[in-house]
């Protein structure tokens, strides 16, 4: 046998310190008015390519919004989990958004534990994206607190078009119209709990992304992305796959949906048409810094 060659594969290394642009946007800052609606953001820390996994940036657009609603105070967090866990304390809700499974910045024991209290406490939880995905032994807790679970062994996932053709009669989707995303990034075919689900949005996915026999066997199916929950031992919660992509905040109905998400968790009136979310919005503002570096791998070579 020959021996070992060094073959360098191209991979990506993301710099995870915060951009100069970024380290403006104010972190773990308590709100000064005791009395407004506290609602910590937890954005996870770098991850995929440009424009994908944008949670910094992503967040600070939620931040942004929440800023000009009356009675709310939002607390931004980078890097998936607070230096400071005293910005959780008396949260009305805790938006998630960032990485899962084994990425999660919350697997340690004194951290399940914090959101375990926080969900006693009636906190509201919004999960986006990947955040729904999590180790098999924390999926019982995910149902609880999420009202959801992505587990490998019957979900599926992939980047395509989605066309929302009807929407579900909720406080949450208040204002909203049916809608399409273009090219964003999905997770389905969910464990869900067995009480206090409401599904929002529903759609038929692509045929070859069912890759699991269970999924397989509900082909045709429309399939929820976006559900609410009211948790058994109180407080709400709501959970959306989509939000990969960056360029999907641009859609007025995704950012309306997040919106009035995040009042109806913190149980704050949700307006009948929905949140205004209007204005323009720029997406270049507060994007990670993620550099292409080539690594070393070992290959076998005869």
């Amino acid at each position: 046998m020959k021996p070992f060659l060094l073959t360098l594969l191209a991979s990506v290394c993301l710099h995870a310190e915060l951009t100069p642009q970024q380290q403006q946007v104010p972190l773990e800052i308590l709100p000064s008015d005791a009395a407004a609606a506290k609602i910590v953001l937890l954005a996870g820390s770098p991850s995929n390519k440009p424009g994908q996994h944008e949670y910094f940036a992503g967040c600070a657009l939620l931040r942004e919004w929440l800023n000009t609603l009356p009675n709310t105070a939002p607390v931004m967090v980078a890097d998936g989990w607070p230096k400071n866990e005293a910005v959780l304390d008396g949260a009305r809700a805790v938006v998630f958004y960032m990485d899962g499974g084994t990425k999660l910045p919350f697997l340690t024991t004194e951290r399940r534990a914090k959101i375990q209290a926080l969900a006693d406490a009636g906190t509201g939880f919004v999960v986006l994206h990947q955040a729904i995905d999590c180790p098999a032994d924390l999926a019982p807790a995910f149902k609880e607190w999420f009202g959801a679970a992505f587990q490998p062994d019957i979900g599926c996932r992939g980047h395509w078009d989605v066309a929302f053709d009807a929407v579900g009669s909720h406080a949450i989707t208040n204002g909203i119209k049916p809608f399409e995303l273009r090219k964003d990034g999905w997770l389905y075919n969910l464990y869900f709990a067995d009480k206090g689900v409401s599904h929002l949005l529903a759609a038929q996915m692509p045929e070859n992304s069912r890759k699991t026999a269970n999924a397989k066997a509900h082909s045709g199916r429309t399939e929820t992305v976006a559900w609410a929950y009211e948790r058994t031992k109180g407080g709400r919660s709501m959970g959306f796959t989509g939000c990969d992509l960056h360029a999907s905040w641009a859609v007025a109905e995704q950012r309306r949906l997040l919106m009035n998400a995040i009042l109806w968790t913190a149980k704050l009136p949700v307006p009948a048409s929905g949140v205004e979310v209007n204005t323009p919005v720029d997406l270049t503002q507060n994007l990670d810094r993620k550099i292409f570096t080539p690594k070393a791998k070992k290959e076998n070579s005869k």
